[in-house]
């Protein structure tokens, strides 16, 4: 049966604010968090898993139990690997602290049998997903320094350690789920040469996968136009399905009282989509429309990334405030916000 296209929203937020008090609410009703996003359209839904977070969140036990009220949902599962005890992203690639000894086929054990655990767990739980990430936003590689490809890493020897790293985490995945997709996920939305070189490592080493995760925000990757011609030509290249896995657009410019927003300025936004909730809308529409325009019909979707991480406190697990609460689907007091709607249409 061909999958439908993906709608999704990175939810790994939500136990650490519903946890500490957050709540939800669409049409001034408190509703579960889930259940409001899927009356607004959203069929998928992304998690984030950390190995040993200095903190209750995000780690193997917590992310059962969120896993088990997305599959209840009826939703897609998207798991996304970093491989990490916190943030992985372009510049942040850190072993986890119990593997910062490990090289070689040592490392490459771990995260056989990490990923492994990780999925028999959640198979055993009735949550296994559907797709995992193996890695996260990955163009520069991963558990550094072993597996990192950038500047002076930018080697073969390196790209042949980072794959074999790649590989690992395949192969665990696979065994613990044989009919799971396999996601490889890099930040260039924009950027048609960068993505062009990375997935032509991918092939050059033989790692196989199954879907091309990108990361689009304006701010950072460039127009829509830009994403546009990104996907085109990544689909006649390479002929795999294509998700956006990670996007946002802000609904107002205006900060929580005493906490700081990432995207603040007028000159970051992107060219006819003003912050407020109908520019939001209206970027949505426009995003997906892209999307969907894949050619070959190689667009599988998308993930909104943290749509609902609300202002609720101050201190967060992850070592900063909330600085993304102005590009949520939702209000600073947990209010749904008319521009979820759109995917009720699309």
């Amino acid at each position: 049966m061909e999958q439908a296209f993906l709608k999704g929203m990175d939810i790994s937020f939500i136990d650490e604010v519903e946890s500490e008090g957050g709540r939800y609410f669409a049409d001034g009703a408190e509703a579960d968090v889930l259940a409001i996003m899927k009356n607004s359209g959203v069929n998928a839904a992304r998690l984030r898993i950390w190995n040993d977070p200095p903190h209750h969140y995000n780690n193997m036990e917590r992310t059962v139990a969120i896993a088990k009220r997305i599959k209840a949902a009826g939703m897609h599962f998207l798991l996304d690997f970093h491989y990490s005890d916190r943030w992985a992203d372009p510049a942040n690639q850190w072993k986890p602290k119990a593997w910062e000894e490990l090289h070689g086929a040592e490392l490459c054990e771990a995260v056989r049998a990490f990923t492994y655990e990780v999925l028999v767990m959640l198979r055993a739980a009735g949550a296994a997903p559907d797709t995992v990430q193996i890695g996260n936003e990955v163009t520069p590689g991963m558990l550094w320094n072993d597996g990192k490809v950038d500047g002076e890493f930018d080697t073969d020897e390196q790209w042949e350690t980072f794959t074999d790293l790649l590989k690992a985490g395949i192969q665990g995945a696979l065994e613990a789920l044989p009919g799971v997709k396999i996601m490889m996920h890099i930040d260039r939305g924009g950027d048609h040469a960068s993505s062009v070189k990375f997935y032509d490592r991918m092939a050059r080493h033989g790692v196989e996968y199954d879907v091309m995760g990108l990361s689009y925000y304006p701010w950072w990757h460039g127009t829509l136009e830009d994403l546009r011609g990104n996907l085109a030509g990544l689909a006649e290249r390479y002929g795999k399905p294509i998700n956006v896995v990670e996007t946002a657009y802000p609904w107002t410019l205006e900060r929580p009282e005493g906490m700081p927003i990432i995207v603040e300025k007028e000159e970051q936004l992107h060219a006819g989509y003003p912050a407020t909730v109908e520019g939001q809308a209206q970027y949505l529409r426009d995003f997906v429309e892209i999307v969907k325009a894949t050619p070959g019909g190689l667009g599988d979707g998308f993930y909104w990334w943290e749509p609902a991480w609300i202002p609720s406190k101050a201190e967060w697990s992850v070592g900063h405030p909330n600085n993304w609460s102005n590009l949520t689907l939702f209000d600073f007091a947990g209010g749904k916000l008319a521009s979820m709607d759109v995917l009720q249409g699309e």
